[in-house]
This record gives C-alpha cells, sequence and structure tokens, in this order.
C-alpha cells in the first residue's frame, strides 16, 4: 500500500501577501541602484545576466497579474506540494520569456514600477480561493501566493550571490514560508519518521523511511540554517559540499540527504 499523502501545511493568506510584496520591495530597492555594468555582470543561472536575473524577479510578481487578469480556470488546482517538481520541465519556456522581457524591457525601474502598481490595485479584491492559470497548471491564489515567496527568496539570494555587496534582506515572513515549503516537499518526497530535519527558526520535518522515532533525542538528524537550506533544496548548494563547509550537520545512518537533493531547480 502506498505511503499516505501527507497534509499540506496552512500558512496564513494575509501575511503571504504582506511578505510578497515585502520582498518584492526589497528586491526593487536594490534593482535601482544597479549600474549598467552590474546588469551586465553574470550570474550562477547558466548564461544569464543580472539583468535577465532582475527581469525574472519581476516575472515572479507578473505570473499573480496574469492569473488575475485571465479567466478562471474550471481544472483541477495544484497543490503546493506537487509545485516544485512541476517547475522543472518549464524551464525552457521560463528562460526564452526571461531573456525576451530583459531585452524588451530597457528601464528595469518602470517595470517594477509598473509590475508592483498592478498587483497592488488587483490584490486587494481577489478572494484567497480564487482559481489562477499559471505556467505549470491550475493553482488557488493562496498556494500561488505561497510559491511567489520561494521565487522572490531565491532568486534574492541568487541576485545578492551575482552582486554581493547589495545585501538585499530577506522578510522574515518570506524566508519562513520558503523554507516551511521546501521542508515540506522534502517530507513528501521521502516519507517516513526515522529522520528529523531541523531547519531552525522555521521548520522542523520527519521524513525517510525506517524505525519510527518517538522519545528522546532522534537517532538521526539534520540540522541547517535557513539560507543553507534553500540553496540545498533549490541545487545552488551540493550536499557534499555543505557537510564539507560545515554548514549542515547530519547524525545517524539515515540522514545523508544527497540522493533526494534538491528538490527543484
Amino acid at each position: 500500500m502506498p505511503p499516505a499523502r501527507k497534509r499540506q501545511r496552512a500558512y496564513d493568506p494575509v501575511k503571504t501577501r504582506a511578505a510578497v510584496l515585502a520582498q518584492f520591495g526589497n528586491v526593487r530597492a536594490a534593482v535601482r541602484t544597479l549600474t549598467p555594468g552590474r546588469l551586465a555582470a553574470s550570474t550562477r543561472l547558466g548564461d544569464w545576466t543580472v539583468r535577465e536575473l532582475a527581469a525574472h524577479l519581476a516575472m515572479a510578481l507578473e505570473a499573480v497579474n496574469r492569473g488575475l487578469d485571465g479567466p478562471e480556470p474550471t481544472t483541477p488546482a495544484l497543490t503546493l506540494l506537487d509545485w516544485p517538481s512541476a517547475t522543472a520541465p518549464r524551464a525552457a519556456e521560463v528562460d526564452d520569456d526571461v531573456r525576451a522581457l530583459a531585452a524588451a524591457e530597457p528601464d528595469l525601474d518602470a517595470l517594477y514600477d509598473r509590475t508592483e502598481a498592478r498587483f497592488t490595485e488587483r490584490l486587494p479584491e481577489a478572494r484567497d480561493g480564487r482559481l489562477l492559470t499559471t505556467r505549470v497548471g491550475a493553482m488557488t491564489l493562496a498556494d500561488h501566493l505561497v510559491t511567489r515567496t520561494v521565487e522572490l527568496v531565491v532568486h534574492t539570494d541568487d541576485l545578492n550571490a551575482a552582486v554581493p555587496d547589495l545585501d538585499i534582506p530577506y522578510d522574515r515572513h518570506a524566508l519562513a514560508t520558503c523554507t516551511r515549503l521546501l521542508a515540506d516537499t522534502l517530507a513528501a518526497k521521502a516519507p517516513g519518521a526515522s529522520t528529523e530535519v531541523r531547519v531552525p527558526p522555521y521548520a522542523v520535518v520527519q521524513c525517510v523511511e525506517g524505525p519510527r522515532h518517538t522519545r528522546g533525542t532522534p537517532p538521526n538528524v539534520v540540522e541547517t540554517d535557513p539560507l543553507t537550506w534553500i540553496r540545498l533544496a533549490t541545487g545552488r548548494t551540493r550536499w557534499k559540499t555543505a557537510l564539507d563547509d560545515a554548514k549542515v550537520s547530519a547524525s545517524g545512518e539515515r540522514a545523508d540527504l544527497g540522493a533526494l537533493l534538491p528538490l527543484m531547480s
């Protein structure tokens, strides 16, 4: 018999909406400071430049605008725990759209202004359960906004890596939501209760088949910080590298998560 499907975590829609807007604002303030030379610099995302990465960050919010502009789909909604694995097949499509947008929009500040204005105008009247057509399928507005925290936090980290002195801050709730969704995705991918994965202060999940832990200190424990966890889950950092750099601690025979990562890219 297949394992029971894990129940999806509940997220506060009001806080999620605020977190998405706050993190977009953090990125927008940083992008305004980028000179043409910095916009032409390389990133760790293949051959994307900083300009293309900045355009992609705007697309993360514009995806909500497009969904609200379109008719409500009648197809079943994708769940949050299905979303991370559904993104990879669309990578080539995303790449084409990012390059086209970056080439067509020489004024990134105007792009960000327009995107944010549409978002703040449409969002207050939209109900959380409203279905949107997204790139990977139908999703509720509330769930789609949770995925936007992942897009914004992950790519904020990419932008900070490309331009280290930007030091773009992370909205606390956006960072927490991103961390939790990716932790829950691991638990859904490797169901079980033999290993405890701790990402303080935001998430603790149990995963991996094996003897179930019930009391005391678990025999298999993985612990790391939120940004390292996000980098592991999205392939920005490799498991062995994080271990070698003492960015993650892993104890127990079932604490090696290398074969389960990344969860999305």
